[in-house]
């Protein structure tokens, strides 16, 4: 049992502790910091940090974007799309000690809440890591788009674009 276990709002010290896990959690999928700094610059209200009595043990990185697209991996978005008609969970990373808690499923279902209350019609992400099972059990669907056979090479073979239908 783990104690003192709460998401909170991500700030702007929680760079270097993001970019720790990032490293722990995602070896094969390499964002620079700055890469990983900007979604936060451009979107505070989709970034979390999980702690674990005090220290950051996981982070969820989201934020409005197109449906049927996705940011290539360890690239700079530069802004926002001003017709963004989803809303994009592009990393939840949680340290193996937080795993199995039900942390993840509780980000999730804030985020969906959040992505509702901002009118977006559908939530997309990729799903990496033999992570697919959870993803469907959030309500996320595989959807095939072979424009993106390209970016998804990027986060490995066994990457799978997926959207959840809000409305």
């Amino acid at each position: 049992m783990l104690k003192d276990v709460a998401w909170r709002a991500m700030s702007g010290y929680d760079g270097a502790a993001v970019f720790a896990i990032a490293r722990q959690v995602h070896p094969g999928f390499f964002e620079a910091e700055a890469v990983l700094a900007e979604k936060f610059t451009l979107y505070r209200n989709g970034c979390y940090v999980l702690d674990v009595g005090e220290k950051p043990a996981g982070y969820v990185l989201s934020h409005p974007w197109r449906l049927g697209d996705l940011p290539a991996l360890d690239t700079l978005l530069g802004a926002l799309p001003a017709d963004a008609d989803t809303f994009y969970i592009h990393d939840l990373a949680l340290l193996p000690l937080t795993r199995g808690i039900g942390a993840a499923g509780h980000i999730v279902a804030a985020l969906t809440k959040h992505a509702m209350a901002m009118g977006f019609p559908t939530m997309s992400l990729v799903a990496v890591n033999n992570s697919l099972a959870f993803w469907t059990r959030q309500g996320f669907m595989v959807e095939t788009r072979p424009e993106l056979a390209e970016k998804l090479g990027g986060y490995g073979s066994e990457a799978r674009y997926m959207v959840k239908r809000l409305v």
